[in-house]
């Protein structure tokens, strides 16, 4: 396999659990501060997707 593939695909899990970090405190916030608790829902059930691929990808 090529070099550059690899350092690619071992950067992937942790820019996926730094975006993940990033959309459950978004989702947090925009949920606390009243103002778009779906969207801010949603930014929740993305980064449990995205934790949940990382498992995956880890397995």
């Amino acid at each position: 396999m090529n070099d550059a593939y690899t350092g690619i695909a071992a950067a992937a899990p942790a820019i996926a659990m730094i975006a993940a970090f990033a959309c459950a405190i978004g989702g947090g916030w925009m949920i606390a501060s009243r103002r778009d608790a779906r969207k801010g829902w949603l930014l929740i059930v993305m980064a449990t997707v995205l934790v949940g691929n990382v498992a995956i990808w880890n397995l």
